[in-house]
């Protein structure tokens, strides 16, 4: 237990150690907390301060996300909503505190509901996978579910989102059941969740330098490659302009359809070499 401990806690350092901003359009602005990525959506400059969060990041990112929202939409503000990608640990690791704050209702796909109302776990994450000292560490990662069914609310089915005016949400699963990426149609942005990377998330080196490579999804708490791989499909079909992921730097123009196209084409090579967690029962 001492050792998990010591891994999760080099984790942290690492998402510590060069956590910054990035404005990715004037109304999308990046949280890199370099183990993973948040957004948050919203003008700071109108008058009304409508704004959402996207994702949580690790439970110490918790000041860094606090800070950043005051900074940019003014001192006392919080958003209108929280908007969950998937139910990983680095994705929820500060909504817990977040609300307790803020008092906003969170927003997840229907099929990942059970894992952030304290009803089901996910599965272990499979060392075995994409080679690099993260893979290695993942077996000790966080995959029990979380409970925050009091504010936990079910995105609408008609694909629009809550205090997101012009987005759409876009089941994407494979890395999860109920994994979403977010799609805004005037200006081809997509917010790609884990659907895909573009740094080896694997690899401590990668993400510790962040180091632009076109990826899958995190190989090593991946649940189903066929899905993952049909995921990449519908998201090709939007034609995005901005691809901006969860782990790595957002890309964008000619670029971001090349590296998706490339990925898509050399699928089984980039992405699922060596994916043992496929198919793999729950524990």
């Amino acid at each position: 237990m001492e050792v998990l401990n010591l891994k999760n806690k080099l984790l942290e350092r690492v998402s510590n150690f060069r956590t910054k901003i990035q404005e990715v359009t004037s109304d999308i602005l990046l949280l890199d907390f370099t183990v993973v990525n948040a957004y948050l959506i919203g003008e700071p400059y109108a008058d009304r301060k409508d704004f959402v969060l996207v994702d949580t990041g690790l439970e110490n990112s918790y000041d860094f996300i606090i800070e950043a929202v005051e900074r940019r939409f003014g001192k006392g503000t919080k958003p209108n909503s929280i908007i969950l990608t998937h139910g990983h640990f680095d994705h929820v690791g500060s909504v817990k505190k977040l609300i307790e704050k803020w008092d906003v209702p969170v927003y997840v796909h229907p099929l990942e509901l059970p894992y952030v109302t304290g009803q089901k776990d996910y599965p272990l994450a499979d060392p075995n996978v994409g080679g690099g000292k993260v893979s290695e560490m993942s077996r000790s990662f966080p995959h029990t579910s979380i409970d925050i069914s009091q504010r936990a609310y079910t995105l609408p089915p008609d694909g629009s989102i809550p205090d997101m005016p012009g987005w759409k949400w876009i089941h994407t699963p494979g890395h999860t059941k109920g994994h979403i990426s977010l799609f805004r149609e005037m200006d081809r942005v997509l917010i790609a969740g884990d659907a895909l990377s573009t740094t080896k998330q694997e690899s401590l080196m990668s993400v510790f330098v962040q180091k632009e490579q076109m990826s899958g999804p995190p190989a090593y708490m991946t649940e189903d490659w066929d899905a993952a791989r049909d995921s990449l499909m519908k998201l090709k079909a939007l034609n995005p302009y901005i691809i901006a992921p969860s782990h790595g730097k957002p890309i964008r123009g000619r670029e971001a359809m090349e590296n998706l196209n490339t990925l898509i084409n050399n699928f089984d090579k980039i992405a699922r070499e060596n994916h043992s967690m496929t198919n793999k029962p729950e524990e």
